[in-house]
């Protein structure tokens, strides 16, 4: 029996059949990655991808620039700045991920195999846990204000970060360990090698449990705290409401899908390849877009961040004009001079 290897962007699942451990390549340079049928959809997927790593790195950007060096450092700036590295590092592996959607083909070599597989899923642990972070973070200051008065500092803060990422990165060592290249003919394909089914379903299944359940229970019990305590202090403006609506129904749109056809592959006998090759693409390109999502619902509808980065841009702006200025001819006091230096 021939299996066939299945690297979907930045997906490390492979489709594996018990009968047989021999992986076989089926596509061919210059082929689309799915053929003729669903070629149409890879175009779509990756054209959205693309959007996604400009959209990304854009907006990832901004919130770093705003949040780590003009807004005074605070608990909720730590969460912000973290979550945006997270997402910003997840986009700078994505057209890595783009060109081996679109070719079949992995030139970047084994060190870079593991390093992207491994950077794409620290993404989506740590994100997560910062969603949770963030989420138990308002429940408790709704809670117990004064507790929180008292206890919540920039410091404590800051740990709790470092340790949610050390226990990403533990979370994420099964993409560096098993993380393999495979060369057939003149095209190296980058997968994941995990010599046997029983740790396939193991990963799988952890991925599903840390990366989407228990995160979605809590943030779900964190909305609803918030809704419930809200209600209770009479809040005429339905805003908080509606931010915790598009948390939640983000957070569940993004990654549902994905985890969905994860947990499909381990049985693939009972599921149609082609349906399942297409949904698993669609699954991954969904969970990409909330690198640029969340910091959108966090950060962007924060009158304080928008605020500061209105007066940020503002001063760029005037900075700018005021060079021209002075550039341009002009008489000034030695005073000024000392100014522009």
């Amino acid at each position: 029996l021939e299996t066939t290897t299945m690297d979907f962007e930045y997906v490390e699942y492979e489709d594996y059949t018990p009968d047989n451990d021999t992986e076989t390549n089926t596509t061919s340079p210059g082929l689309p990655v799915f053929g003729r049928s669903r070629s149409y959809v890879t175009h779509i997927l990756v054209a959205v991808n693309i959007l996604i790593t400009i959209l990304g790195l854009g907006g990832n950007s901004v919130v770093i620039w705003i949040c780590g060096w003009k807004m005074k450092r605070t608990v909720n700036t730590t969460w912000y700045t973290s979550l945006a590295i997270s997402a910003f590092l997840f986009c700078v592996f994505l057209p890595l991920e783009i060109f081996y959607m679109i070719t079949s083909h992995w030139p970047f070599g084994l060190v870079l195999c593991k390093i992207t597989s491994s950077a794409l899923f620290l993404n989506m642990y740590s994100s997560v846990f910062l969603l949770v972070l963030i989420s138990t973070d308002r429940c408790i200051m709704i809670s117990f204000p004064v507790w929180s008065h008292n206890h919540r500092t920039n410091k404590k803060a800051s740990g709790i970060v470092l340790l949610m990422w050390n226990l990403s990165a533990l979370l994420t060592l099964p993409s560096m360990i098993f993380r393999q290249t495979t060369v057939h003919g003149s095209v190296t394909q980058c997968h994941t090698d995990y010599m046997g089914h029983s740790l396939h379903h193991v990963v799988a299944l952890s991925r599903f449990i840390c990366g989407f359940l228990i995160p979605f229970i809590m943030i779900v019990f964190c909305c609803s705290v918030l809704s419930v305590k809200l209600r209770s202090l009479t809040v005429k403006s339905t805003k908080p409401y509606k931010v915790m609506a598009a948390l939640i129904l983000s957070f569940f749109l993004c990654w549902v899908p994905y985890h969905t056809f994860v947990l499909l592959e381990l049985d693939l006998r009972n599921y149609s390849l082609e349906v399942f090759q297409t949904g698993l693409k669609v699954g991954t390109t969904l969970a990409a877009a909330n690198s640029f999502i969340s910091p959108v619902l966090y950060v962007f509808i924060g009158n304080d961040f928008k605020q500061t980065l209105k007066q940020s841009l503002t001063s760029k702006i005037e900075n700018a004009m005021a060079e021209d200025l002075r550039t341009g001819g002009l008489n000034h006091s030695r005073s000024r001079s000392v100014e522009m230096i």
